[in-house]
């Protein structure tokens, strides 16, 4: 385990605008969007994966994305990475403003086949001079490994096939790596030894990341397997909406209030308000006409003290939870 005065604060790592929303079939408005946006920094999220500039035809619920990027609040401190496929997109990107992008790619071809269309040599073939001119800009760069504990198509990944893609988006020039349990398959002891074959690839803890699915209910083990090796940076979606569209059954990623709740009760230090959270929570909830299907956006947080849940709804009976 990684160690320092720092050892005890965590990144929470924002995706539910993006990742959350993309996969919705009805057309969210802009406004909802921007207001979600700005309920998620005032819980105190200071990194936030705001959209996509990939083909409108592709993810039509991102079809926005120039307009929602120069809306975005820029108060100093906030970072809102964009996701980029191509150099189409990135001049996109580049004529909106951001300044921080993310790649994408996969740790077997059959994913990045059925999702950009390319195999992973292309994918990164492609993204080479994407990311020389984000470097050149002074932009934040991003690079996801999906499938990094199974694939929906092949089946299980050897995590060394995972590492070896990552080391060369490291080579071609990323700041962070994050490794994605796209369809949540993955448990604690894969995450042990991933992270360690990474850091031993030469891919330092600063600069991994995780992003798990709550598909089959492991994502919170598994982020507790990642503190115990060192990890401190964690994806989460607000409201634990979202999934992949070329993923069949990845439905849900960790929801960031129930990642807030444990690092609060196991001393970790994070800056985001949990309260906060299920405030935003709930709005993007309504706002897709869903049902909050988050366990803490349920339940509520728990004051330690006097033994009642918190961050709960106006006129609900926390009494209930106990029948």
């Amino acid at each position: 385990m990684s160690s320092g005065p720092d050892d005890r604060h965590v990144r929470i790592y924002e995706v539910g605008p993006r990742d959350g929303l993309q996969n919705e079939a009805v057309p969210i408005p802009i406004d909802a969007k921007l207001r979600f946006i700005e309920l998620l920094v005032d819980a105190g999220l200071r990194e936030i994966e705001a959209t996509s500039f990939v083909s409108p035809k592709a993810i039509p619920q991102l079809a926005d994305a120039d307009d929602l990027v120069a809306r975005l609040p820029s108060e100093r401190g906030l970072r809102f990475p964009v996701l980029v496929p191509n150099e189409r997109g990135l001049a996109r990107a580049e004529a909106a403003g951001v300044d921080a992008i993310a790649v994408f790619t996969a740790a077997t071809d059959a994913f990045t086949e059925h999702n950009i269309g390319m195999t992973i040599d292309e994918s990164i073939a492609a993204f080479a001079p994407v990311l020389a001119r984000a470097d050149e800009l002074g932009w934040w760069r991003r690079a996801y490994v999906s499938t990094a504990f199974g694939c929906p198509y092949t089946g299980r990944v050897d995590p060394r096939a995972a590492v070896e893609v990552a080391v060369r988006l490291m080579s071609i020039g990323v700041d962070e790596v994050c490794f994605g349990d796209t369809i949540g398959v993955g448990v604690p002891d894969q995450v042990t030894t991933l992270v360690g074959l990474a850091s031993d690839a030469g891919i330092s803890l600063e600069r991994q990341a995780y992003h798990f699915h709550d598909t089959r209910g492991t994502a919170l083990a598994n982020v507790v397997s990642g503190l115990a090796a060192g990890i401190r940076t964690f994806d989460s979606s607000t409201g634990g909406t979202g999934g992949c569209p070329y993923a069949p059954g990845a439905a849900g990623n960790l929801a960031t209030e129930d990642l807030v709740y444990l690092l609060d009760a196991s001393g970790f230090d994070h800056g985001v308000s949990l309260e906060g959270i299920l405030t935003a929570a709930r709005f993007i909830a309504d706002a897709l006409g869903k049902p909050l299907a988050s366990k803490v956006g349920q339940a509520g947080g728990w004051d330690q003290r006097t033994g009642q849940a918190t961050g709960r709804p106006p006129g609900s009976d926390a009494s209930s939870l106990l029948r």
